[in-house]
């Protein structure tokens, strides 16, 4: 008896993370997945749709589907039905391990005529007629929202690219130092462009040429506002005070969060040390 395990996504920016975690955790044992390709629309027959169609080709009696959600496979009432029909064809039992139709078993039916149990079928109908009107509801939003902020001038779709003729400036600009939020400000593009225009000079880029010198990025300096201050009035090589004027000096408080794991271990070391150390007399 194998167990076929069936994934899709609605579109191709979707992927199918949130599925692999629920079918993981159902702990299924050598599954055989057929994954629709992204994209494929969930307006399309499950009937009709490339992966299933060869899920049910391989399937043999006795086999069991699995699927994260019911609204994976499908949508709306009829379509619910006629794949219920075919899998009860073909012997097929099913089984759905998240969300209301999980708590269900949508295999069960009369014991002398064969046909879905009526309570079943209602609580199917009731169900998919549920999930229908909450995404009929979502696009109507959706769109309302875009009509309002076409009201007020504001364009839908992505924010415009660097132009080529400024991605010269914008590259020298973020080589002196200049904050990839107020490129995008002063250009009028998201940051998303902003990277994209300086993505080989970004720190966690690796060089396309290991012996190609990196670029020479900002400094960036970590240290007390007082010892800052110091440094800048003292009397330092040529080298050092270009270091010291390109930089930043990050005053204490104002760098880069840690994260709770770090916090939680700085508290437990500082309670250690406090806990060691020596009481006075």
């Amino acid at each position: 008896m194998a167990n076929l395990v069936y994934k899709r996504v609605s579109t191709d920016q979707q992927s199918t993370a949130r599925q692999d975690l629920v079918l993981d955790e159902a702990g299924i044992e050598d599954p055989v997945v057929f994954e629709e390709d992204p994209g494929t629309s969930s307006r399309l027959h499950p009937l009709q749709r490339p992966k299933f169609h060869e899920l049910l080709t391989y399937a043999r009696p006795g086999d069991t589907v699995h699927i994260s959600e019911m609204f994976r496979l499908v949508r709306g009432n009829q379509h619910i039905l006629d794949v219920l029909d075919v899998l009860h064809r073909d012997r097929l039992a099913l089984r759905i391990h998240d969300g209301a139709f999980s708590a269900m078993d949508l295999t069960a039916r009369h014991p002398r005529t064969g046909e879905l149990l009526s309570t079943v079928k209602f609580m199917v109908q009731t169900l998919a007629a549920a999930g229908e009107l909450q995404r009929d509801l979502q696009r109507e939003l959706t769109y309302d929202g875009l009509r309002a902020a076409e009201a007020k001038g504001s364009k839908g779709g992505r924010r415009p690219a660097v132009a080529a003729e400024t991605t010269g400036a914008v590259r020298t600009a973020y080589l002196e130092g200049r904050s990839i939020a107020a490129l995008a400000r002063d250009h009028g593009v998201s940051r998303g462009a902003i990277r994209t225009a300086v993505a080989d000079l970004l720190p966690e880029h690796p060089a396309a040429d290991p012996d190609a010198p990196a670029p020479e990025l900002p400094v960036t300096l970590d240290m007390p506002g007082k010892v800052a201050d110091f440094l800048r009035a003292v009397d330092l090589e040529p080298v050092e005070r270009a270091a010291l004027d390109q930089g930043t000096t990050v005053r204490r408080g104002q760098g880069v969060p840690a994260v709770p794991a770090q916090r939680k271990a700085r508290r437990e070391y500082e309670n250690r040390v406090s806990t060691l150390a020596p009481i006075g007399p």
